[in-house]
């Protein structure tokens, strides 16, 4: 077992679905224009805000969704060249740009649908490169996806979807400390991981 285990809580009653984790993703890592690393989903509808039910008796809530970071990755499994791995020192799943082929059996296998594929040269508003400069670059014809901001965490930073939550929904941590204020809120308060039946046990908890 690796002495880290990073990942993340997400807690459900403090979500607001303003999108700031989307924007502070997409800017930290330099995602083209017509993709996203990090959504937030609606309850009730495809469209952004759409509420659950019926008038009068309407309710409002929203899933953040990313790459979940699993314990048993599939992704990882499929991938042909070891472009997508899973470290061994924290447990985070990555892609090695400079392997992938884009063959996109991990996107297939991933039961979240959370990864993008570059299928024309990156597009960019402005048109310039921004964000983290330690971000790696991505071309076309290469799948892409949530690296839990690793290029920050190298550095003792938590990821920018975290620190700019403003309902502060989101924390990071160590799963594997005990002490962790991570581990302390899955104890303490009612959790689901998504498709546990999948068996891929994600490192993003969802509090309830």
């Amino acid at each position: 077992m690796a002495e880290r285990k990073l990942g993340m809580t997400v807690d459900l009653k403090r979500c607001i679905g303003c999108q700031t984790c989307a924007v502070a993703c997409r800017m930290q890592n330099n995602v083209p224009m017509g993709m996203l690393w990090n959504r937030v989903l609606t309850d009730g509808g495809e469209h952004l805000d759409r509420a659950r039910g019926t008038y009068p008796y309407l309710t409002k809530s929203w899933l953040p969704l990313a790459c979940q970071h699993c314990e048993n990755a599939p992704c990882v499994k499929v991938c042909p060249v070891g472009a997508t791995y899973k470290r061994e020192e924290d447990g985070l799943v990555l892609i090695d740009y400079d392997k992938c082929i884009g063959c996109r059996y991990c996107m297939a296998a991933c039961p979240y649908n959370v990864r993008v594929f570059n299928w024309k040269e990156p597009v960019r508003q402005p048109g310039h490169d921004y964000g983290d400069a330690k971000v790696p670059k991505r071309r076309k014809g290469i799948v892409e996806k949530c690296s839990f901001c690793v290029e920050r965490v190298h550095q003792g930073a938590e990821p920018m979807c975290v620190l700019c939550c403003p309902a502060k929904a989101r924390k990071f941590g160590d799963l594997n400390d005990p002490d962790s204020e991570v581990s302390t809120l899955i104890r303490r308060r009612r959790t689901k991981q998504l498709l546990e039946d999948k068996g891929t046990r994600p490192q993003v908890y969802y509090l309830l």
